[in-house]
Formats: C-alpha cells, sequence, structure tokens
C-alpha cells in the first residue's frame, strides 16, 4: 500500500513542482528576448510575444502548457527557435545518461571496494591509504579533477582527446573527471555503514553461529551497511542523469546540463520548466527505486 500511494501521489506531486517551476522561471527579471543581437522594434517585439502567447495571462499560459503537457509536449524553445523541448531532450538526454551511468558505474566500481576495505581493516595501513584517498576524492571537486586530467592525459601525453563526443575514447576523461568526485563520498559512506553494523547483536550472533569471517560480513554486514549508500545513489543518480553542467563544459559536451543552465540565463521558459519536470520525475522515481531497495536488503525495514 505504501508504494501503491506514493505512485498515486506522484501527478499531483509532477503538477505542484511543474506550477512552481512555471511560475518562478516567470518572475525572473528579463525576458527570453532580450538577449537579441539587435535590439527590436516595439512591433516586433509585440509580434514575438503574440507567437509564444507571452502576451497572455500566466494562468492563461499555464493552462496552455498542462494542456500540451498532457499530450506529452513540452512546448517550442523560445532560444532555439527551430527546436522544441522535446527534440532538446531526445537530443541531449542520451549523451548526459550515457555520461551519467558510466560515471556512476565507475564511482560504485572504486567507492565500494575502498570503503568495504577500509572498514574491515580498520587500523591497519589499508585503512589509512583508502580513507587518504577518499577524502581526497571528496575534497578535489570534478571541476579541479578535470582540467588535471586534461593537462595530464590529454595535452601532455596525449592519450586521450581533449574534448567531445562521440567514440569510447573521448568518453574516458569526462567519466573518470564526474566518477572519481563520487567515488570518494561512496567510500565514506560505506565505511561508515560498516563500522557501525559491526558491533551490532545480529553480527556478534552470526559469529557465534561458527560462519566464516567473509560469510558474516559478506552476507549479514555488507546489506545492512549499504543502506546510507541505497539513499544517497538516488538522488546521485538522478543528478548524473540529467547531466553535469561543469564537465559538459569543459569537454563540450551536448548534454542536458549545458542546456539548463544556459535556458534559464536566456530566460528559455519552457525549456527550464521542461527539464525541471524531466528532472523531478527522475528523482522521485528514483527515491521510490530506494525505498524499495531498502526493504529487500533489511527485512527489518517496514512501510505503512
Amino acid at each position: 500500500m505504501y508504494f501503491l500511494r506514493r505512485l498515486v501521489l506522484l501527478p499531483a506531486l509532477l503538477l505542484l513542482i511543474s506550477f512552481l517551476a512555471f511560475v518562478l522561471v516567470r518572475l525572473a527579471p528579463g525576458g527570453p528576448f532580450d538577449r537579441e543581437r539587435k535590439p527590436a522594434s516595439p512591433e516586433i517585439e509585440r509580434q514575438l510575444q503574440a507567437k509564444y502567447h507571452l502576451d497572455e495571462s500566466w494562468w492563461r499560459q499555464y493552462g496552455r502548457f498542462l494542456r500540451d503537457l498532457a499530450h506529452g509536449d513540452f512546448g517550442v524553445s523560445l532560444q532555439y527557435r527551430n527546436h522544441t523541448v522535446n527534440d532538446i531532450i531526445r537530443q541531449a538526454l542520451p549523451v548526459s545518461a550515457t555520461l551519467g551511468l558510466l560515471a556512476f558505474g565507475l564511482a560504485m566500481g572504486l567507492g565500494l571496494p575502498v570503503g568495504y576495505f577500509t572498514a574491515v581493516r580498520r587500523g591497519h595501513w589499508e585503512d589509512y591509504a583508502g580513507s587518504f584517498l577518499a577524502i581526497l576524492a571528496v575534497c578535489v571537486p570534478s571541476f579541479v579533477i578535470a582540467p588535471l586530467l586534461v593537462m595530464g592525459l590529454a595535452i601532455h601525453w596525449r592519450l586521450f582527446p581533449v574534448a567531445l563526443w562521440g567514440s569510447p575514447i573521448q568518453a574516458v576523461l569526462p567519466v573518470a573527471a564526474l566518477g572519481l568526485y563520487f567515488s570518494g563520498r561512496i567510500a565514506r559512506l560505506l565505511r561508515e555503514g560498516m563500522l557501525d553494523v559491526l558491533p551490532l547483536e545480529f553480527i556478534t550472533a552470526a559469529r557465534a553461529k561458527g560462519l566464516s569471517e567473509t560469510a558474516v560480513l559478506l552476507k549479514h554486514a555488507l546489506p545492512v551497511a549499504m543502506l546510507p549508500v541505497v539513499s544517497y545513489c538516488g538522488p546521485l543518480l538522478a543528478d548524473l542523469l540529467t547531466g553535469s553542467f561543469v564537465i559538459e563544459t569543459i569537454f563540450q559536451l551536448p548534454g542536458i546540463g549545458a542546456f539548463f543552465v544556459n535556458g534559464s540565463l536566456n530566460r528559455d521558459y519552457t525549456l527550464v520548466v521542461g527539464l525541471v519536470l524531466l528532472y523531478a520525475t527522475l528523482l522521485v522515481v528514483l527515491n521510490l527505486v530506494v525505498d524499495f531497495v531498502y526493504v529487500l536488503l533489511d527485512p527489518r525495514v517496514k512501510y505503512e
């Protein structure tokens, strides 16, 4: 019933988010036609306003937006005149989603082993070395890692291309820059989770049954210790799938992050609201998946 209730409330939540995004983006100073190369005459400006229905009251505009949204149409972009918001999403989402999924896989592939072994080998050199690397990854943001990777591996040694997107080798540097940063956070979360779980009674009981230490750690401690990581991964995956403006700008990637920031700066109302709804939908759905995974990892968790 809990998950069914969440699904039933999902459309109402997205409707509220769309309303807030629609209103707030129009409260921002400036307009979508303020950055034209040549100042438009009042007549041309009135024609543009009428063409995109910006001369109507906000509630009429919102009603028109909801009517189009009911047919799966986010509307026409006000800056990219020959493209609809749907066209931009179809073009940019695969790039951001591929980058995000690869970076997420790298972060999990590095962070989980480091977090596990630093907790298991607490007080030994593996703990100190792994903890140092994890803290270093957390303290050095992706917009610092990316230029360092470009200067070292692309410009100095010329092992990888500097920018652009289209081949697997072009994905190496942006994926590394984005994934390394989050791997440190995942490692720290798993380490703290393991250290919190290991002293608990059910771990002591598992050891008392004669189970091997590996079985105790992997079958009993690790699933419960993964709960903080799972909580973090829901919003993280939504962020990664919808693009990273910094990484996409540095490596000149045609992803959603760049479109969102440019749309905000240019007051592209329809584009901003459409991308906000896309992000909100992913965030809500992934958080629902996180709640479901919680039940699988820890049977003690109950939702009412």
